[in-house]
């Protein structure tokens, strides 16, 4: 608990100053202001988290997150519990979709087992600091207790502060667990108070009769618990999961250090919710990767006021989303460093 407190009040809003100064520059480059859209926003962004009106980027790390859940017992996913151990080795092995796109960004993807159920996963790679092997079934009490939740969140803080010692500079989240979509839509349902049926889809592709049974044990679970929305704690422990918990961690922990963190889908959103509800300047450190297929992504990122960079009907998690959107992060911190101004170039700007 004393890291995770620690980690809070070590969390400090942003430098406006330096947006305002990059701001500058932007709008005496060689084009209209604010041509460059969402680029723009980004460099500003930048600039006021590292407090640099010239905004650089060092090494990208994709933290990928594996927790399983126990309200896999209710029936609320398409696929077996057992998939989520088996992509754990497949990201070891480098042979997944977060693989392809974190090598072809020149990202490196840490992979760390929080809570996966079953027998402990041997590879030399792999960060084996499970929690306890998966989540209760929340449809019947706490998913977690307070202690594991923070412990949990704990691992997050940890790793994150490990990989930005390395050179980290920018931080993506990613997870793999099996049913955690279920866990995300409670979290969503309690922050935002809307309707279970309005925020909770398919997940990896349940049928209709299973999207009815998946809503239906997530009313189930917010009855049983009643979760507090006003206590970010509560509701990660008795309706969340422990790889949501981990990123959680990730990032308050890249927020503390002045790192941004480029936050992936749903389950990713689901743990920059209750971060967001934690401490709110962290918010000012997230950057959204995309807008997924999930109907609840969106009410999430508008509850905290954050603009995807991707439209790309992504559906995948493991950090795909974050990995791709590194791309367009490295050509705003590009813009602002190569492209010249309308006197440097002997441009004629605008009367």
């Amino acid at each position: 608990m004393k890291l995770f407190k620690e980690t809070l009040e070590s969390i400090v809003k942003t430098n406006p100053a330096m947006g305002e100064e990059t701001q500058k520059r932007l709008d005496n480059l060689t084009k209209p202001p604010g041509s460059l859209g969402v680029l723009e926003k980004i460099v500003v962004q930048l600039a006021q988290i590292q407090e640099n009106p010239l905004p650089t980027l060092g090494d990208k790390v994709v933290m990928t997150m594996a927790g399983d859940h126990g309200v896999v017992e209710e029936g609320v996913s398409a696929f077996p519990q057992e998939v989520t151990p088996q992509m754990v080795l497949n990201f070891l092995y480098n042979g997944a979709a977060i693989n392809v796109l974190s090598n072809h960004a020149g990202a490196r993807v840490v992979v760390t087992d929080v809570g996966v159920a079953g027998e402990p996963i041997d590879h030399p790679d792999l960060n084996n600091c499970r929690v306890r092997p998966g989540t209760r079934n929340m449809a019947k009490g706490p998913a977690m207790t307070e202690e594991e939740a923070v412990a949990a969140i704990e691992v997050g803080i940890k790793l994150v502060n490990e990989e930005i010692d390395k050179g980290a500079a920018l931080i993506g989240t990613g997870e793999m667990g099996i049913g955690n979509t279920t866990p995300s839509s409670a979290i969503l349902a309690c922050f935002s108070g809307k309707d279970v049926e309005f925020i909770t889809g398919r997940g990896t592709g349940v049928d209709d009769h299973g999207l009815i049974k998946k809503q239906q044990v997530i009313k189930k679970a917010l009855e049983v618990n009643n979760p507090d929305p006003t206590d970010a704690l509560d509701v990660l422990k008795k309706v969340g999961g422990l790889e949501i918990a981990a990123l959680t961690g990730v990032i308050l922990g890249a927020s503390a250090r002045r790192v941004p963190v480029v936050i992936d889908g749903f389950i990713s959103t689901a743990a920059a919710l209750v971060a967001y509800n934690m401490k709110k300047e962290c918010k000012e450190y997230m950057l959204a990767s995309h807008l997924s297929q999930e109907p609840g992504h969106k009410i999430m990122l508008d509850f905290m006021g954050l603009q995807p960079v991707l439209y790309l009907d992504l559906r995948l998690g493991e950090g795909t989303g974050a990995a791709l959107a590194f791309h367009l992060i490295e050509a705003a911190v590009k813009i602002i460093h190569e492209m010249a101004t309308f006197e440097e170039a002997g441009v004629s700007n605008k009367e």
